[in-house]
């Protein structure tokens, strides 16, 4: 790979200058973006491989960056599970998660099938890279992506996801563990198309004490990475790095490194 900076910063080996993350709002501030914008709503855009693929590279050709992530949404994962979602313009889950029933009910899909659109879309990315920057690709973690299914979208105290999981902690795993075996293959199948190094968005886990993100979400954090590093990809990309990302979380620095 011509610039391999950023993973090899991951893989915590000299570089001659360090990677920085910029959150950069898929592009807003650029106006090839815009014009998509538009023309094509935001699900149009994640769901259409060939526009997904050219607002990954606008500030891929724009700047002298050191790495891509391919423009998708952590929320669609979800519609395969038989959640109905819109965006107008955050996210909304109009059949909420409220009971063990609705939780039995989730089905687990093989997101090849059911995300396929961003799938396809990290293999034209990575194509159009032609090996000159690596190419993360990502997936909302289940703790985060529970939260959504049970609030039905953002919340500031998250208070349904919390009595779920305190009320009914049986129901709580049941629906944790589906997410787990979603993510876990997701980000496999994105490491199948060509991702060099994944990502893994709890965007919310930081409103948890340490005892609860112990209790009930950390071990589902682990059965996803272990998913990664079993499957038949990571043998034949066995130094794929992986990232976990969250906000608020400098109180659990100690349990992020078990």
């Amino acid at each position: 790979m011509k610039n391999d900076r950023f993973l090899r910063a991951c893989r915590r080996q000299e570089v001659d200058r360090t990677p920085i993350w910029l959150m950069r709002q898929a592009g807003r501030y650029m106006p090839e973006f815009r014009a998509l914008r538009a023309e094509h709503d935001f699900l149009t855009r994640v769901k259409t491989p060939e526009l997904a693929a050219a607002i990954t590279m606008q500030p891929i050709n724009a700047f002298d960056l050191d790495a891509a992530i391919v423009f998708a949404d952590i929320i669609p994962p979800l519609e395969g599970m038989g959640l109905q979602i819109s965006f107008a313009p955050g996210p909304t889950i109009h059949n909420p998660v409220r009971s063990a029933a609705d939780i039995a009910a989730l089905r687990v899909p093989d997101p090849r099938e059911t995300v396929a659109y961003s799938i396809e879309a990290v293999r034209l990315v990575k194509r159009e890279l032609a090996d000159k920057l690596p190419l993360i690709g990502f997936s909302g973690a289940p703790f985060t992506l529970a939260s959504y299914a049970i609030e039905g979208g953002s919340s500031r105290d998250f208070a349904r996801t919390r009595a779920l999981m305190y009320e009914q902690p049986d129901a709580w795993h049941q629906l944790m563990a589906k997410l787990t075996e979603l993510v876990g293959e997701y980000l496999v199948a994105q490491a199948e198309a060509g991702a060099d190094a994944l990502q893994i968005f709890d965007s919310w886990a930081g409103i948890l004490s340490p005892f609860d993100y112990a209790e009930y979400v950390l071990p589902y954090v682990k059965q996803c990475i272990a998913h990664v590093r079993q499957s038949p990809v990571a043998s034949r990309q066995s130094s794929i790095p992986i990232i976990y990302f969250g906000t608020d979380m400098g109180g659990l620095h100690a349990l992020l490194r078990t």
